[in-house]
């Protein structure tokens, strides 16, 4: 799988954007460099996904019209390619660049060596693209039928069904379910191949500034990879990571106007494709980088009207089959235009910040950050080299504003003035949400410009500097980007395999009740029909439950009516836990999950009571519960509490950087760990850990080596996350436990998470469920100074 979404999805993408691209040109009247063709393909597939899917009949069958697109282009551009191959010395720079940015942006997967994607716990957003594009190639942008009376419905339900935008998603599920790729798996290669693509138009306009060769090559990877963008790219922003290779683009197609704006009016075809392409992936805010390529285009276009070398019935059809082109591209965007509009406006407007705590800082956009997040300011010595960076950066810009005035480029230098005024319009009338997309999108047209300094220097009598500036320019791009890959989390693979497979062991059988908090899982087990009441989006049924967002659910304080429409409960593999209800039998056990079954015919209990607080009080409730189920001649089940031998983690010997964090510690910096516990008796004992560890830590016992155990963690970065035990055969007495965390430079994740929250010890021989209790309500007595985790009345036995 790491193969196949890694090296063989790319090339598939590739192939399929440079297909539709190559039919494209012969329609538009053979005008684009061959550096344009990814990116113009992929705004023609996001076209034909969106067109395709707005029809739920045909949905299933976007990845096969993707592909039958490409192949048409590929046979009537077959000479551009052979053309192309043989002129491969004249354009291996163009290659370079956009390899390297696909390898700097998928860094963190690749040194993994497995399937997973970055930035975890950071933004799950991801998760809800995951879900929609699965669901909008299986159902079609049809969402009347959903069920909404679980997360996954709602989910869908408050994105795609109230007018967000879903081009970046179409193209995505229909070039990777062409392969038949797990979504999770392809959503970080998708990501970096479609940042890859803008190394094109970058290169393209870097020769139009005036620098090529290795030059133009070096400063296409960093106006692709600015701090900004690369964080962007790193916590899976698809929209904003499609639409900047667009907002390009259009640049690019200003640039070439005299290719197509005095030739036919299919010379617009590409121009409207790559605004439509935008719209769909971004939504109508959209708009305002294609009206300011529109508006220069507008001033060439008068200025040839004027000066009679175009009639206005030919300006006319120009206009109108562009027209054309875009309301037909971006139809579904256009006819949910209200819905649309009303989500730019809302996320314009909004006072939530999304996932930023405060403003990101508008210095940001010179594309130098030395920090490990884009979310928080440097500090110390970081700080000031970040403002030194950025102040060379931002002298450099109107250098080469300066420059293309100079040459005369006046288009080109048209278009970074009107695409920097948007950036103003924005950061002025917009929200902390919406600033932060712009300054991202911005931040490459301005690293364009500070490049152009480096072109005017190359041609003057200062020619010398020219390296310094590259390498200031450069190296503050690449500084930024290092350290943010050693800060990035990545995502536990095993843990989201399994969940696949309880997808397809029990795929049909839901609805189920999904008591962790991962929003993933709405994607790896949309088959099963899944809610929660800590999702954002809960179940209605559950709405006056005291269950919080983000934390997991307490099976025992739900009430037990409530559980009823479940057939299937899934649970973490946590012997800390309590067990669900008794009307539930486990079913299946994997490293991380359970899965339990409603037992059929099986009532909801009369009543609940979980079990807290001193015997006495304990002993007192359990009498009460006790006259209610002779009440209703119904019998007490309780259910047994395991054996938890605890290990201290607060109160042990531990590095002074490592602060507290609730019950737990914050393993910052590399150091040791050490603490003891006493046995009660010898055997085998499974060891489990609860918390968040993304870079490796060595867990030893008694002076040995146990394990080195790294990349594991929840879907939160708050409450406990029980690892997979480790089997121990022990003695009894007491044990010395060490947890020692390392340090990376290399390793992804190197700089991330490690947080640990709880450890005990359980024995090996405890049953894999908490066995239950049947005891007659008369003979309640029995149940008192017992470790039970709750007790519940049902009406009839169910057996021990």
């Amino acid at each position: 799988m790491f193969l196949l979404t890694t090296a063989l999805y790319p090339v598939v993408l590739l192939a399929l954007c440079t297909g539709a691209a190559l039919l494209v040109d012969r329609a538009s009247g053979r005008f684009l460099p061959g550096a344009l063709l990814p990116a113009v393909g992929a705004a023609t597939l996001i076209a034909v996904s969106q067109l395709s899917t707005y029809f739920a009949a045909i949905a299933p069958a976007t990845p096969f019209l993707m592909a039958a697109v490409a192949l048409a282009g590929f046979a009537l551009g077959s000479d551009r390619v052979v053309l192309l191959a043989r002129r491969w010395r004249a354009w291996r720079w163009q290659v370079f660049a956009p390899v390297l940015v696909y390898g700097f942006s998928l860094a963190p997967v690749l040194l993994a060596g497995r399937p997973t994607f970055s930035s975890y716990l950071t933004l799950s957003d991801s998760a809800v693209h995951m879900l929609g594009a699965d669901f909008i190639l299986h159902h079609g942008q049809d969402y009347a039928h959903l069920d909404l009376r679980n997360s996954y419905g709602q989910y869908l339900n408050a994105y795609y069904n109230m007018g967000y935008p879903s081009g970046a998603d179409t193209l995505f599920g229909g070039s990777a379910m062409l392969l038949g790729l797990p979504l999770i798996w392809a959503f970080q290669p998708f990501n970096a191949f479609i940042l890859a693509t803008a190394a094109g138009p970058a290169w393209l306009l870097l020769r139009r500034i005036g620098l090529d060769g290795a030059w133009a090559a070096l400063a296409a990877l960093t106006t692709t990879l600015p701090a900004l963008i690369y964080a962007y790219e790193l916590i899976g922003s698809i929209k904003e990571i499609t639409s900047l290779p667009m907002v390009l683009t259009l640049g690019v197609l200003v640039v070439l106007h005299r290719r197509w704006l005095g030739r036919a009016p299919t010379g617009a075809i590409p121009f409207a494709l790559v605004a439509a392409g935008g719209v769909s992936a971004l939504g109508v805010g959209f708009a305002a980088w294609a009206l300011a390529a529109a508006l220069v285009l507008a001033v060439v276009l008068t200025s040839d009207l004027l000066g009679r070398r175009r009639s206005p019935a030919e300006a006319l059809l120009l206009l109108g089959g562009g027209a054309v082109v875009t309301l037909v591209a971006a139809l579904p965007t256009w006819l949910q235009a209200s819905r649309s509009l009303e989500v730019a406006t809302s996320i314009a407007s909004t006072s939530n910040a999304g996932n930023l705590h405060t403003p990101l800082h508008t210095l940001q956009v010179a594309g130098v950050w030395l920090w490990g997040t884009y979310k928080e300011m440097p500090t110390g010595a970081d700080r000031t080299a970040t403002y030194l960076l950025i102040a060379l950066t931002l002298l450099a810009c109107p250098v080469g504003a300066a420059y293309l005035i100079r040459r005369r480029n006046y288009p080109l230098a048209g278009w970074f003035a009107l695409v920097l005024l948007v950036w103003l319009a924005f950061s002025t009338l917009a929200t902390t949400w919406v600033d932060a997309k712009v300054l991202m999108l911005t931040s490459a047209v301005l690293m364009l410009l500070a490049w152009g300094s480096l072109a005017a220097l190359r041609a003057s009598p200062l020619r010398l500097l020219g390296p310094a500036l590259a390498l200031v320019l450069a190296g503050g791009v690449f500084a930024s980007d290092a350290i943010q890959y050693h800060s990035a989390d990545i995502a536990p693979t095993a843990r989201y395999q399994e969940l696949a497979r309880i997808n397809t062991l029990f795929a049909g059988k839901g609805p189920t009740l999904f008591t962790d908090f991962d929003e993933y899982s709405l994607y790896e087990l949309r088959s099963l029909d899944i809610g929660g009441p800590n999702f954002i989006y809960g179940p209605p049924a559950f709405a006056h439950t005291e269950a919080f967002y983000r934390h997991p659910v307490e099976l025992e304080r739900l009430p037990p009516a409530d559980l009823l429409p479940y057939r299937l409960i899934v649970t973490r593999r946590d012997p800390s836990a309590s067990r669900p209800p008794s009307a539930y039998r486990l079913l299946w056990q994997g490293s991380y999950y359970q899965v339990w079954g409603r037992r059929k015919g099986a009532p909801a209990a009369i009543s609940d009571l979980p079990l807290s607080g001193p015997p006495a009080a304990q002993c007192t409730r359990i009498g009460q519960l006790s006259r209610l189920a002779r009440l209703h001649r119904a019998q007490l089940i309780a259910a047994g509490s395991p054996v938890l031998v605890r290990v201290p983690v607060l109160h042990s010997s531990h590095p002074r950087g490592w602060g507290r964090l609730g019950d737990g510690l914050a393993m910052k910096t590399p150091g040791r760990l050490l603490t003891s516990f006493y046995l009660p008796h010898g055997g085998a004992w499974d060891l489990w850990l609860q918390g968040q560890i993304m870079p490796a830590v060595d867990i030893g016992l008694d002076g040995r080596h146990l394990a080195f155990i790294g990349a594991q963690l929840g879907g939160n970065s708050i409450v406990p996350n029980t690892l997979t035990p480790l089997r121990l055969t022990l003695s009894a007495g007491p044990h010395i436990l060490s947890v020692t965390r390392g340090g990376s430079i290399l390793a992804p994740g190197g700089g991330g998470t490690s947080v640990l929250l709880g450890i005990f010890l359980t024995p090996a021989t405890a049953a894999r469920q908490q066995p239950l209790h049947d005891v007659a309500a008369a003979r309640w007595r029995t149940l008192c100074g017992h470790p039970y985790d709750w007790i519940e009345v049902v009406s009839a036995s169910i057996g021990a």
